[in-house]
């Protein structure tokens, strides 16, 4: 990891949102992409996070202040990842994080490339219901809904093999996509569940998105 990654995810994970705005802004100033910036720095910070909240080792305060960091960050990069989008409808999409987990940084992330990339996506938020989720796509215009969930935690993406099966019993499997993230979450686990698709990243997420939407 670079220094202005190293130092982007250390803003995160010492919950420093001044420390976390200036290093955005002065990445930003040497050239740095926005993606780059978000991927290799901050989603990083938020990974360790993420992993010391499962070990125990910091509590919900933390996270909630990591969070911070992180969104404001992200206010700033945001106009920057829209740049160029695109105003050709690619589908609807429903935007969520898993019950249990409210790490939103991959799940917004994703959300706003999808967004510039012509998809139209509701964001539901964080610590979503599955039943929340399965009625939202019902009430979707749509044809096609595409779900877009994640989960940081290997805990609540147990939640997403409960949503699979809650669509099926629910009679909307025809209707809609699942694309899930998340750090547990692999291709092997997907499959499992029966879900459609799954991304290393949100770069990555657009290209499945389309193709399983196609």
């Amino acid at each position: 990891m670079s220094d202005i990654f190293k130092e982007l995810a250390e803003a995160v994970t010492k919950q420093d949102v001044n420390g976390a705005v200036a290093k955005t802004k002065e990445a930003l100033s040497k050239g740095t992409p926005a993606l780059d910036i978000v991927q290799k720095g901050l989603s990083e910070g938020m990974k360790i996070i993420g992993d010391r909240f499962e070990a125990g080792e910091i509590f919900l305060p933390q996270i909630m202040m990591s969070a911070k960091a992180m969104n404001e960050a992200m206010a700033i990069l945001t106009p920057e990842l829209t740049k160029g989008s695109t105003n050709v409808s690619a589908g609807f999409a429903l935007a969520f994080v898993q019950e249990g987990d409210i790490h939103d940084i991959g799940n917004r992330l994703v959300a706003t490339m999808l967004g510039a990339n012509g998809f139209t996506v509701k964001v539901l938020g964080v610590d979503v219901a599955n039943e929340k989720v399965v009625e939202e796509a019902k009430k979707a215009e749509a044809s096609k809904v595409l779900l877009v969930g994640s989960a940081l935690m290997t805990t609540s993406m147990l939640g997403q093999k409960d949503l699979m099966q809650l669509i099926n019993e629910e009679g909307v499997r025809s209707k809609v996509k699942c694309m899930f993230g998340g750090a547990p979450v692999s291709k092997e686990w997907i499959k499992e569940i029966g879900a459609d698709g799954t991304a290393e990243n949100a770069a990555e997420a657009v290209l499945v998105a389309k193709q399983i939407m196609a």
